[in-house]
């Protein structure tokens, strides 16, 4: 049987992108031989990401819509998808794949509609709880949709659905690593209740703000803090704590790379509602507080976050609300261990514990390469 090929198309942001790498990392451990090539947005940050995760990726010149739609600077952008759409069928051609797989974002767009003109079969996944834009146009192209929800069916074909759940990025779940060893990393102690704040991979300001304003109540509190202010954000937020006064108990940085770590170390989660963190926190067990983004597209993440609310799964702040709200709560959370272990039960049972190796297995079956 000759080499299995796949097309995995689409990023933008972390949420698309480390689903995209956890798929093909899980197709090349049951297909060791197969080629996998990634199509992404130039410029965008898959165009890093992917080299370093091990995989080639070709970029298009494609960009999101203006909101509203009628601006002119959307006519540039129609021209942009058609021409990358010539380039990513010029790329299907010559790479000739068996499979082209769509998780969302811009470059999938063009990618899956010149697919399906070729005859390619497609297999799309959506990562939330309101599908996006993309996908909901992508639907009636592809064979198969994987969910990470139930009651899809008010976006997809009912019969194209297949609930796999959400990837996530692979080493999270190091049974070795103790709480003991993560905390000491941070420099933080063991044995103080510790809250991880993440506002994505890009950094959330909203969130960022609700820590600076509330800096004397960290400082007065008996518990440690890890933040990750995001890049776009940190050297304004280093010059306020030298104004201000960094409190002892809060570690700060741009970005953490051992997510695992942090994550050991933490007793609760602040994060945004966006799927794969969401998907971490339910396979990890992790109470948390969920802070939904107001500035993405049909406000998704509040629809994430309720999903896991109305399991008694997670809490949630309004993000309009965060600024007062979302420090006091946590602190209050925190030091609440049967609070805690509630929440946590309720998240693990909401986890998808194979969700790669499913879509894996899906992808591979419709190439027609089972049996290799």
């Amino acid at each position: 049987m000759s080499e299995l090929r796949i097309i995995i198309s689409g990023g933008g942001t972390g949420g698309h992108i480390f689903p995209a790498v956890s798929i093909a990392n899980a197709i090349r451990e049951l297909q060791p031989g197969c080629k996998i090539l990634f199509v992404g947005a130039e410029g965008r940050m898959e165009m890093q990401r992917v080299p370093a995760a091990g995989y080639e990726i070709v970029g298009l010149p494609i960009r999101g819509l203006y909101r509203p739609l009628w601006k002119p600077a959307n006519i540039g952008v129609a021209l942009d998808f058609l021409k990358s759409k010539r380039l990513a069928k010029k790329t299907l051609r010559d790479f000739r794949p068996d499979v082209a797989v769509g998780v969302g974002g811009y470059a999938s767009s063009a990618t899956l509609n010149a697919a399906y003109e070729l005859g390619i079969p497609c297999l799309i996944q959506e990562q939330n709880s309101y599908a996006g834009l993309t996908n909901k146009t992508l639907a009636k192209k592809a064979q198969k949709i994987c969910v990470a929800y139930e009651g899809m069916e008010r976006f997809f074909p009912k019969e194209r659905i297949i609930l796999t759940g959400n990837p996530v990025r692979q080493g999270l779940l190091d049974p070795t690593l103790t709480k003991t060893e993560s905390s000491a990393i941070f420099g933080l102690e063991p044995d103080l209740p510790t809250v991880l704040i993440i506002g994505g991979s890009l950094g959330a300001r909203t969130m960022n703000e609700s820590v600076l304003e509330n800096l004397d109540t960290l400082r007065k509190s008996h518990v440690q803090f890890i933040w990750q202010t995001g890049g776009y954000y940190f050297k304004e937020i280093q010059e306020a704590l030298e104004q201000k006064g960094k409190p002892e108990n809060l570690y700060v940085t741009d970005f953490i790379a051992r997510m695992d770590q942090a994550y050991k170390a933490a007793d609760l989660v602040i994060s945004r509602a966006g799927a794969s963190s969401i998907s971490e926190l339910c396979l990890l067990g992790k109470p948390s507080i969920l802070v939904p983004s107001p500035n993405v597209a049909e406000d998704h993440q509040t629809c994430n976050a309720m999903a896991l609310v109305k399991k008694d799964a997670a809490l949630m702040v309004r993000d309009a609300d965060a600024r007062k709200q979302l420090i006091p709560q946590a602190l209050e959370l925190v030091i609440d261990k049967d609070r805690l272990k509630t929440l946590s039960e309720n998240a693990y049972k909401m986890a998808y514990k194979d969700s790669a190796r499913i879509i894996a297995q899906e992808v591979i079956k419709l190439a027609g390469k089972v049996g290799n």
